[in-house]
């Protein structure tokens, strides 16, 4: 695989958190960072896509009232919690 080199300035406290990790777990400092870079991207990319599926919800009108979903909450916190709301 092609990679490239990325240069990036972190706090002392963090580098030394990554430094911890690499000696624990016998693994080069860019093995955790590529990991952790690797672990974010992907959150960040699901994040995007469920944003995207939520705004498609939205244009569609497959919406919730705000009320009805404020009611299902307070109603959690009960002995008898009502069901949850449909669109």
């Amino acid at each position: 695989m092609d990679t490239k080199v990325l240069t990036a300035h972190v706090p002392l406290p963090l580098a030394k958190k990554i430094d911890d990790l690499a000696a624990r777990l016998d693994r080069p400092r860019a093995w955790i960072v590529k990991q952790a870079l690797a672990a974010w991207v992907g959150e960040e990319e699901e994040r995007h896509r469920l944003t995207m599926e939520g705004l498609a919800d939205i244009t569609a009108g497959r919406v919730v009232d705000q009320s009805d979903v404020e009611a299902w909450a307070a109603s959690l916190a009960t002995g008898s919690p009502l069901p949850v709301p449909q669109q």
